[in-house]
């Protein structure tokens, strides 16, 4: 009797425990754990797989009334899980980070709560297949609008394990969106009956498996083409942006950087990589006397020294304009306009060969809406180093030849993120990809880890290889299976040579881009309507 009132006794205890776990509350959270731990650099991918079940529980199991409550545990799991990855936003912006996690959080929910309305009124199957469609056109929206913020691109989880998905080459980053979201409602399916049925959990380990039995034997079927090699020379200089950058002129940053090369040097170097905005002296270079800048000579006289080695090399440049031939994206001074580039250059050809970034970090480089939101909130812009002004873009995804006829990709920081936007230089001739990156805003946070482990499917996507200066680091070398071979660790000043083989070749993403994502968005803009147009509530 003793020995049975004991364990009853135990029961009244863990019963609210098990009762909480069971709770909407506890499975929000939940959701927002397994998706923080499963995320790039944390080390547990697989967690992904079933990271959406809690929240799906959550999202059948609410009485229908209830919508003000759905919302808050939809909310909390998104922030949560936004707050996870992203925080590292507060070492340059505390505003920038709670912004970034409290629209995207919101936007994330907003999915959800469509979805909830398409299972009322259509079924819980056309549910699962509007949430799987609307949340791959929620990611489609982020690659393209002014609030543009693809870092939690569902495809970029596994960034760490490039070998399950070779099989990029073929679907982007959203072939990867859609494969956990198949898996996720496979396995909300094994937990959603009062029992377990063995069917539906081996169909959820096959939708596993298969994925990655095709990347292993796509990766081992892959071959680099055997083409005529070039050696680059990158450069990490590791300059406090905080400190020192912005407040050195350019001429002295030029002659340390060639110091801290010219050792990695070799007759057969052709290319000198520096990094993002490595020359920003005032208000930048002045774009249409470049060519005769004290600055521009004087990097030339070194590079006439060592040989007919290159420099490529990010740098701010500057246009002015008039009243009249002002342009939209303008910032005015006095009786001038003037616009600021984002740029990068390639020394030693005339005309100069000269990139614009083009994708740009909001509220760091543009002001979203600023028709709209300048006239509300006034010049917010983030200052993080030189102008504070919103820079302009360039239109045209323009790919530099070196002296050897290759032709390279320049990509600046946050474009490296964009893998339709990166394709477009693959198209435009690119035979490998020069990243250029200045990531010592974040400090030692996740950010720049992120960054590259995100750089690393840009390898598989265009099977082109890839080299990449970052100021503080980490610079690197990555080849065409998304392998990083080289790299200099944060926070240390060096240089290091590489050898690359550049491909000439065209592959099936890079030629139809984000097919998976433009067919989602028809698929749930269909759902969406007959959702809208359906009167009647359905709950099957």
């Amino acid at each position: 009797m003793i020995f049975g009132q004991s364990h009853q006794h135990q029961y009244d205890l863990l019963f609210p425990i098990f009762e909480r776990m069971n709770s909407n509350l506890f499975k929000s959270i939940l959701s927002a754990v397994l998706l923080t731990f499963a995320w790039p650099i944390n080390g547990f991918s697989i967690l992904i797989f079933v990271a959406f079940v809690p929240l799906l529980q959550v999202l059948y199991n609410q009485p229908t009334k209830k919508s003000k409550q759905t919302t808050a545990f939809f909310f909390l799991s998104f922030f949560l899980w936004n707050l996870g990855i992203s925080w590292w936003i507060w070492n340059a912006s505390p505003f920038g980070m709670w912004f970034a996690v409290i629209v995207n959080s919101w936007l994330m929910t907003i999915v959800f709560m469509a979805t909830r309305m398409v299972i009322r009124r259509l079924s819980h199957r056309a549910g699962l297949l509007f949430l799987t469609t609307f949340w791959m056109s929620f990611e489609l929206l982020h690659l393209h609008w002014d609030f543009s913020w693809p870092w939690f691109q569902l495809g970029n989880v596994f960034s760490e394990t490039t070998s399950w998905i070779q099989w990029y080459e073929y679907t982007g980053v959203f072939g990867g969106s859609l494969w956990v979201w198949i898996v996720n409602i496979l396995c909300f399916q094994v937990v959603r009956g009062t029992s377990f049925e063995f069917r539906k959990f081996a169909i959820a380990i096959v939708a596993i498996a298969i994925p990655i039995c095709i990347s292993l034997l796509v990766y081992s079927n892959h071959k680099p083409q055997n083409n005529p090699t070039i050696e680059i020379a990158i450069a990490q200089p590791n300059i406090d942006p905080y400190e020192e950058k912005f407040v050195a002129s350019d001429i002295k940053q030029s002659k340390s950087l060639f110091e801290l090369i010219i050792p990695e040097l070799t007759p057969s170097t052709d290319l000198i990589l520096a990094p993002e905005t490595y020359f920003t002296e005032g208000f930048g270079a002045y774009m249409p006397n470049f060519l005769s800048s004290p600055l521009y000579q004087t990097i030339q006289d070194e590079l006439d020294q060592i040989g007919t080695v290159q420099l490529m090399s990010g740098i701010q440049f500057y246009q002015v304009y008039t009243e009249s031939t002002k342009t939209t994206s303008s910032n005015q001074f006095g009786n001038q306009w003037v616009d600021f580039y984002n740029s990068a250059f390639l020394s030693g050809t005339n005309p100069l060969q000269v990139y614009h970034k083009s994708k740009l970090v909001v509220g760091v480089e543009t002001l979203p809406y600023k028709e709209v939101v300048e006239p509300l909130l006034g010049n917010i812009m983030l200052d993080l180093g030189g102008t504070v002004r919103s820079r302009a873009t360039g239109s045209e995804r323009s790919v530099f030849q070196l002296h050897s006829e290759t032709k390279v990709a320049p990509i600046i920081c946050y474009e490296s993120v964009y893998g339709s936007f990166i394709s477009g230089f693959v198209r435009n001739g690119a035979e490998f990809l020069a990243v250029m990156t200045n990531d010592a805003w974040w400090g030692k946070t996740p950010g720049h880890r992120q960054l590259l482990s995100y750089t690393k499917l840009r390898a598989i996507e265009t099977r082109l290889p890839i080299v990449r200066s970052a100021n503080s680091g980490i610079s690197a070398v990555i080849d065409t299976y998304g392998e990083v071979t080289q790299q200099i660790p944060y926070l240390e000043r060096g240089a290091m040579s590489s050898t690359i083989t550049p491909q000439k070749r065209i592959t099936f993403y890079v030629l139809y881009g984000d097919y998976i994502a433009r067919l989602s968005l028809f698929i749930s803009s269909l759902l969406l309507l007959l959702a809208i147009a359906r009167k009647k509530l359905i709950f099957r």
